[in-house]
């Protein structure tokens, strides 16, 4: 690598810092490997994704970042930290750390336009910025750069700084030189797989089954809910964070400094009565901009009462032990 994209590879890195990115790494953007293939086509063999038939579509460019940027020579990744300073206390309806603040895609889109801006104009190369929605392998390439290693909960964790990281990347057809893969492991913990509600995780498996997942079901789920997740849902009304939560490697996560991604008062106070009482202009005052809007107010108001009903059997249940 030439001392001009050297310079400007130091240079991503700073700004990527200055952008709120936890991380920034580098790797060669090539077809992945039969490994990572196979594995995915089992995934989707065993229907493991559930209702998510999307993810069956494009497996080409899945393969191959070539296909989302025609002669693309870097994958540069990035975590950008959403772990919230204040969570909702825990009698409170419960959702994923994630959804506390602003959509993701445009928060970590609009940070990521200055730095595409500089590769450009800097060394003329073309880019792609990808955040979630294209059909690239987030986790595999995060670890390929050396973020951090895909865990047992398939979370991209970075070791002793967690997993409450969103993954994006940009593609260029720059050729900056690639960084050292991660190559740490859970090791024999299996906190994550013990203590899923669900038991959407298995070592055998390799994925987490979407079929029981409760971030699947609670969000991506149309209709009335499996008997599994109305049982096990506990207080949660859209994701999950149980697999998260008991990780070691957040127990030392700090929380997220980028402002876009606080939560609103609001959102704060939302509490079962209001939740209920929520129409479908509140849901739209209250989540506008918000990746809580996935789920829809019909959604949403379904786990609600899912929720609400569970708690009530198990505060029986509770009530009637000697």
């Amino acid at each position: 690598m030439d001392s001009c994209l050297s310079q400007c590879k130091e240079r991503i890195k700073e700004l990527a810092k200055e952008q709120g990115f936890t991380r920034c790494g580098f790797a060669k953007s090539e077809e992945i490997d039969d490994v990572a293939k196979d594995s995915y086509c089992n995934w989707l063999e065993a229907n493991k994704h559930d209702e998510m038939h999307y993810m069956e579509n494009y497996q080409e460019i899945r393969n191959n970042p070539d296909g989302l940027l025609l002669g693309a020579r870097t994958v540069i990744c990035f975590a950008m930290n959403y772990k919230p300073a204040v969570e909702k206390p825990k009698n409170m309806p419960q959702f994923a750390k994630y959804s506390y603040g602003k959509d993701y895609h445009d928060v970590v889109k609009k940070h990521l336009r200055p730095i595409e801006q500089y590769i450009t104009e800097t060394t003329g190369a073309e880019c792609r910025i990808c955040v979630d929605t294209a059909p690239i392998r987030e986790r595999y390439w995060a670890q390929k750069a050396g973020i951090g290693f895909i865990g047992k909960n398939n979370q991209l964790i970075i070791p002793d700084k967690g997993s409450y990281f969103f993954l994006s990347e940009i593609i260029t057809t720059a050729a900056f030189e690639s960084d050292s893969p991660c190559e740490e492991s859970c090791g024999n913990c299996r906190l994550c797989i013990d203590h899923c509600p669900v038991g959407a995780l298995s070592i055998k498996g390799g994925a987490v089954d979407a079929r029981r997942c409760l971030s699947c079901q609670t969000i991506e789920h149309r209709g009335e809910l499996k008997e599994l997740t109305s049982k096990r849902l506990g207080n949660r009304i859209y994701g999950c964070d149980e697999c998260q939560d008991v990780c070691p490697h957040n127990k030392k996560s700090k929380a997220t400094t980028v402002e876009e991604l606080a939560p609103s008062q609001e959102f704060m106070e939302l509490d079962w009565e209001k939740a209920e009482e929520m129409n479908e202009d509140d849901f739209k005052r209250i989540f506008k901009g918000s990746a809580v809007k996935r789920c829809k107010y019909e959604g949403l108001q379904r786990n609600i009462q899912a929720a609400k009903s569970n708690l009530k059997e198990t505060t029986k249940s509770k009530g009637t032990c000697k």
